[in-house]
Parts: C-alpha cells; sequence; structure tokens
C-alpha cells in the first residue's frame, strides 16, 4: 500500500470554502473550486500554515495513532525535546520519559541527549567543510523540501547528516532487538511529535532509503494519559541523559547554542525562512556559516500538533536549560569517532524537487510566460482572492495552464455586466 504523500488531509463536508488556508499556503498549492478548498500535491510542501489557521477543523492530521502501539510486539518511544516544555514547570523531563513508560512503551528514550550527540558532529562538520556557505540545517523536513522546490540551487548547502530522531530510531531498535532477542521489524519505534511534517520524513525520508521511525504520534494526542500517569509515579529510574543543549532543540536557536562557530543565523517561522532563504540565494549572507531554519513559529514549540501556549513553552526550556546547564554531557572523543566512522552519514543524495516550467517544451513555456503576463495586465491587481486563487498572478498562470478561467476574476465579471446593462 503506497505511503500517504502529505501529513494533512481536508475534510470536504466541513469545509465552506472561506479561503483562509489559501491566503496563508507559502507555496500556493490550495485553491477553492466549487466552494471547497483543493490541494495541489505537488506544490504542497506540509509546512501546516492552512491546519493551523483553519477555523472550520476541516484540515486534520494523518499521524500515528496511540492505538497502534497494539501493532508492536514492543514499543519504543522518542520523545521530541518538545514535550518537556508542555508541562507544569515544577514538572521534570525524567518524569516526563516514566510516564511515557507508564502508559504502555517499553522503551523510552531521550531525543534530547541525541540532539547534543548531532551539535558534536554538526561542529566537526562545519569544522571541516569546504563550502558552499551557508551551510542549511536539515533538522526541519518542511524546510528541505520548500529548499527542494522553490530554491533548488541551495540543495547543496543543506547539512549531510543523518538527523537526530533517525540517528536515536536506529540506535534504540538495534538496542531492544539485542536485549530482547526479538526481530527488529517486530520494534515499533515512535516519535512524540509536535507537528504533523515528520510523518512525511518517516513516510517519504530525504537522504535515507528508509526511515528508522514507524510513526509519529502527535503530543496532543497523549497529552491527557501522560497528566494522568504523572500522578503516580512508582518508577524511580534515571532516563534523563541530556543537558540543556539537547533540550534547546525545542526552541529557534537552540540548534547553534552548543556549537562554536560565531557566524551563525537563526530564523523561525514560515515567512521569514522564505525572506532568509532569498536573501542567500540572492547571495547576501555569504558571511553566515551556519543557517538554522524552522517553518514554525518560534522553533517546535510551535508546532500544530503542542497542547502548551508557544511562549510558556519558550520560557520552559529557557528554565531547562538553565536548570541543566549549557555544557554538553556528551564525550566530544566519542562523537568525533563515530562522525568519523560514519555513523551520521547519510545514505543518499538530497534532490533538487523543482516545480515543473508551465511547459516540458521550452519554446512552449516561453510562449505561455508571455501569455500569463498579457492576461495578468488584465487583472485588477486586488489579490482580494476572491476568484478562488490566492491573487491575480496565481489565476493568470491558472487560466494558461487551463485550470481556471478569466471569468473566474469578479471584478471583471461585474465591469462585464455593467456594459452589458
Amino acid at each position: 500500500m503506497e505511503k500517504p504523500r502529505h501529513s494533512i488531509r481536508f475534510v470536504e463536508e466541513k469545509c465552506v470554502g472561506c479561503g483562509t488556508c489559501m491566503r496563508a499556503c507559502p507555496t500556493k498549492a490550495i485553491r477553492v473550486v466549487h466552494g471547497k478548498a483543493r490541494v495541489n500535491d505537488e506544490r504542497c510542501i506540509d509546512c501546516g500554515e492552512c491546519f493551523r489557521l483553519c477555523p472550520h477543523d476541516a484540515i486534520v492530521s494523518e499521524t500515528t495513532s496511540y492505538a497502534d502501539l497494539e501493532k508492536f510486539e514492543c514499543a519504543i518511544a522518542l520523545p521530541s525535546p518538545v514535550l518537556y516544555s508542555q508541562f507544569a514547570p515544577d514538572v521534570l523531563p525524567n518524569q516526563i520519559l516514566l510516564a511515557l513508560k507508564k502508559i504502555g512503551f517499553e522503551y523510552v528514550a531521550d531525543e534530547a541527549w541525541d540532539c547534543e550527540l548531532t551539535t558534536n558532529a554538526l561542529q566537526e562538520y562545519l569544522d571541516t567543510s569546504e563550502g558552499p556557505f551557508p551551510k542549511i540545517s536539515n533538522t526541519c523536513p518542511v524546510v528541505v523540501r520548500l529548499i527542494a522546490m522553490l530554491y533548488p540551487n541551495l540543495v547543496k548547502n543543506l547539512v549531510k547528516l543523518e538527523i537526530p530522531r533517525e540517528s536515536a530510531a536506529k540506535k534504540f531498535r538495534q538496542k531492544a532487538s539485542k536485549s530482547r532477542e526479538i526481530p527488529p521489524e517486530k520494534i515499533g519505534v515512535l516519535h512524540i511529535t509536535p507537528c504533523p511534517a515528520k510523518m512525511i520524513s518517516i513516510n517519504h525520508p530525504v537522504g535515507l532509503e528508509k526511515s528508522n521511525l514507524d510513526g509519529a504520534i502527535p503530543i496532543s494526542d497523549i497529552y491527557g494519559r501522560l497528566l494522568e500517569a504523572l500522578k503516580n509515579l512508582e518508577e524511580d529510574i534515571v532516563l534523563q541523559l541530556s543537558s540543556g543543549i539537547g533540550i534547546a532543540w525545542a526552541i529557534s536557536s537552540g540548534e547553534i547554542m552548543g556549537i562554536r562557530q560565531e557566524n551563525c543565523l537563526a530564523v523561525s517561522g514560515v515567512h521569514d525562512v522564505i525572506r532568509v532563504l532569498n536573501d542567500v540565494e540572492a547571495g547576501r549572507l555569504n558571511d553566515i556559516v551556519f543557517l538554522e531554519c524552522l517553518i514554525c513559529p518560534d522553533g517546535c514549540i510551535g508546532g500544530s500538533l503542542t497542547v502548551q501556549n508557544r511562549h510558556q513553552a519558550r520560557r520552559k526550556v529557557r528554565r531547562l536549560v538553565k536548570m541543566f546547564g549549557e555544557h554538553t554531557r556528551v564525550s566530544r572523543e566519542m562523537a568525533l569517532r563515530l562522525y568519523r566512522g560514519g555513523y551520521f552519514n547519510l545514505q543518499a543524495e538530497i534532490l533538487p524537487n523543482p516545480l515543473p516550467p508551465l511547459d516540458s517544451d521550452p519554446g512552449k513555456a516561453i510562449q505561455k510566460l508571455k501569455q500569463r503576463d498579457k492576461i495578468l495586465m488584465t487583472l485588477p491587481g486586488k489579490n482580494c482572492s476572491a476568484c478562488g486563487a490566492p491573487d491575480c498572478r496565481t489565476l493568470a498562470e491558472d487560466v494558461v495552464l487551463g485550470q481556471a478561467s478569466i471569468d473566474d476574476c469578479v471584478f471583471l465579471t461585474l465591469e462585464k455586466l455593467k456594459r452589458t446593462a
């Protein structure tokens, strides 16, 4: 069975065609047709802006269910560091990890520690890289898809290291298989995720032949169970291995906190990310060594599957960073040994995936571009979205492609009616 191409799904019976999702989409992947939102799969990057803003709950995430734990002989929880930010100030990471065990996970891993491990590898990668610069973080799957689609020339700038949740999943599957003496395929490694896009990076991984993860369970789906489990914790074992360096990966600028380079830049939120990538493509940020881009506002704590206000969550993360320190608990010597031994290597090249031209024939594509610009000159330029496209330029392009009509513009239609009257 083919895995879903996207991590969100539109529920047609709930959609009223208000156009909120269409106007929010940064890649202009959504149209309103006959009063219902429609998605162009080729343009969608799974940023979740539509999911975040839909006022009618007509968009749902296609993630893993908590009930899917029953499919596996052994279930491993791999929680995003964001999970530590979702509870009251006095609830510490180790308690949350113990609560995960209590609700049904046989093994629980502190992914934040693997973030620290990757920080050390990233330092070595930047120290030995010859460019091009800036190197761009590949942690956020949406940023990777955005670059592959709209900035294909910047694919070569993406960091070529395996991301923490994938390297951690690989490691813990091997450990569990050995300790339980069961085949690796009977073990389920499940990411506890703050956003639906992680599901796409599992179903259709970039840089890997196959994901090491078996699914992603939303934080919002298991939050109530964790609150209940936290009330009466009986086990008292240490599961948290990370310092503040790993926990900080939950927020924007957290990834650069543990590396030594000074010329680093962190940016979050889809529109700011696009502005900065425009600057990189124009050659205006060549002095930057490393660029951390996260599509959600304020970083992963702004994910659409969280429960805590992101400002409160950021405050909690900063408190945890201060509590557990800004000095890594990972041995740099061990990290270097793993790095040089290929532990963090990607299995496949990250390839550009640009949007197709207006026509496969270059000559016809040029003619269609001219035709689009001619149509655009006749449109009012109000970008009102009443036609079902996000703006006049997009409508003109849709007309050229035979996907819309010039008569869809309500202002032109009104002018015709006036003239007829």
